[in-house]
């Protein structure tokens, strides 16, 4: 039933390649993005992440 509604709209092959498009761009654009990134910007945020762990063991804290 639906593949005959769609057959009969006048130029649905589009959307796919727009999809395809656009899914694909902004992945390539993420790529980019990743690859161009400040490589101490990325050392110094990585740091954050294990930084509050370390100082609730070292201090005692209890976290919640």
């Amino acid at each position: 039933m639906y593949k005959n509604v769609l057959q009969a709209i006048e130029g649905i092959e589009i959307y796919p390649l727009i999809s395809f498009t656009i899914f694909f761009l902004f992945f390539l654009g993420l790529l980019v993005y990743v690859a161009l990134m400040d490589k101490k910007y990325v050392s110094n945020m990585s740091s954050f992440a294990c930084a509050d762990e370390d100082q609730d063991q070292t201090t005692g804290g209890n976290r919640q």
